[in-house]
C-alpha cells in the first residue's frame, strides 16, 4: 500500500499579508502545493490528504481536485477550532488554529497506515518526499518515525524572523531532542533569536533543523490525542498559544515512548514565510524548470 501525505494547509499567514498557500509561483500558474504534488506523484505517494481551514474547502476544490483526477486521490480535513475535548474551556475571542499538533490530529479519521506530512507553503523538492516515501514503505516498527531534516542556514529568509525545530542527533542519526526556536533572524556569520532568559542564542547556520517534513505511523494518533487534550487543559484560554509538532514530538522522545530518525536532504528548501520571499521563490522556479527538473506546466 502507497504512503499518504498530509498536506498542513490551514495556517493564517499573518506574516504573509495573505493566503499564501495558494499564492502562484510557477509560470503557468502553480503553486507550492502544487509543485509538491508533482514530486510526491514521482516519489511513489497514494493519496494527498489536505488540512484546511473551512473557508478555503472551494478553493482547493476548484484548483486541485478537476486537474489531478486520475493522477493521484485527494481528500481533505477541516482544522477547526471546535475540535477540541468535551468540555475543554477555550477562549471565545481565539481565530488562530490550535498548531501543527492538532493539525495533524485532526486527520485521524482519514490515514490507518504509515504517511507524510509537509507544510504547503514550504518547497522540499524530490529527493526530499522520495527519503520521505522510502522509509515510510521499509521501516517496518509502528514506534519510529522520521524527519527529514535541512541546515539551519538554508532556511532563514533575507526577510524576517522564522521559527525553526533545532535537532540534537547522536551518533546513531537518532533524534535526542527537538526545540522550537521562535524568532530565528539571519545574520552576517549564521543566525540569531531570543534566548528564554532574555539573552540572544546564537547559531554557526549548521544545526540540523525541522521544516515539518514528517514520517508517522498510525499510532502517532494516541500521542498526539493525550498531548492536545493536556495543551487545553492549561492553555485553552490562550488565545495566541499553540501545540507544534516538534514540542510534542520532543516530550515522547524524553519518556522512551518512541524513536525518531533523523534522515539528511540535500535538497534546496525555500518558502514564503513573508510576501518579500515570493520573488526569490519565483526565481527559484524557473530556474529549475531552465535546468529541466521541472516542465514549464507540470499539469499537461
Amino acid at each position: 500500500m502507497k504512503p499518504k501525505l498530509l498536506v498542513l494547509a490551514a495556517g493564517m499567514g499573518s506574516r504573509y499579508g495573505g493566503n499564501k498557500q495558494l499564492d502562484e509561483v510557477g509560470p503557468s500558474g502553480e503553486t507550492i502545493i502544487d509543485y509538491s504534488i508533482y514530486d510526491a506523484i514521482r516519489a511513489g505517494f497514494g493519496k494527498i490528504v489536505f488540512v484546511i481551514r473551512r473557508d478555503l474547502e472551494e478553493q482547493v476544490r476548484d484548483r486541485f481536485f478537476d486537474k489531478l483526477k486520475g493522477k493521484i486521490e485527494l481528500d481533505y480535513v477541516f482544522q477547526e477550532l471546535t475540535n477540541v475535548p468535551e468540555g475543554s474551556k477555550v477562549a471565545p475571542e481565539r481565530v488562530k488554529p490550535w498548531g501543527t499538533s492538532h493539525a495533524v490530529l485532526v486527520a485521524e479519521h482519514k490515514i490507518s497506515e504509515p504517511f507524510g506530512v509537509i507544510n504547503a507553503d514550504d518547497f522540499y523538492g524530490y529527493d526530499s518526499l522520495k527519503i520521505l516515501r522510502d522509509f515510510l514503505v521499509n521501516d517496518t516498527d509502528p514506534a519510529c518515525y522520521c524527519i527529514v531534516g535541512y541546515k539551519l542556514g538554508n532556511t532563514l529568509s533575507d526577510h524576517g524572523h522564522v521559527n525553526r525545530g533545532v535537532c540534537n542527533v547522536d551518533s546513531e542519526g537518532l533524534l535526542q531532542n527537538i526545540v522550537e526556536v521562535l524568532r530565528i533572524e539571519k545574520t552576517y556569520n549564521g543566525a540569531k533569536a531570543p534566548a528564554s532568559d532574555g539573552k540572544e542564542q546564537h547559531f554557526t547556520g549548521s544545526e540540523i533543523v525541522s521544516m515539518n517534513l514528517f514520517g508517522f505511523k498510525p499510532g502517532c494518533f494516541a500521542i498526539l490525542k493525550e498531548d492536545f487534550s493536556d495543551f487545553v487543559q492549561k492553555n485553552g484560554m490562550n488565545i495566541k498559544s499553540e501545540l507544534l509538532i516538534p514540542s510534542t514530538l520532543d516530550r515522547y522522545i524524553s519518556k522512551g515512548d518512541i524513536r525518531i530518525k533523523v534522515l539528511m536532504s540535500n535538497d534546496r528548501w525555500f518558502g514564503v514565510t513573508y510576501r518579500e520571499d515570493k520573488p526569490f521563490v519565483v526565481e527559484s522556479v524557473r530556474k529549475m524548470i531552465r535546468e529541466g527538473v521541472y516542465p514549464a506546466r507540470i499539469y499537461q
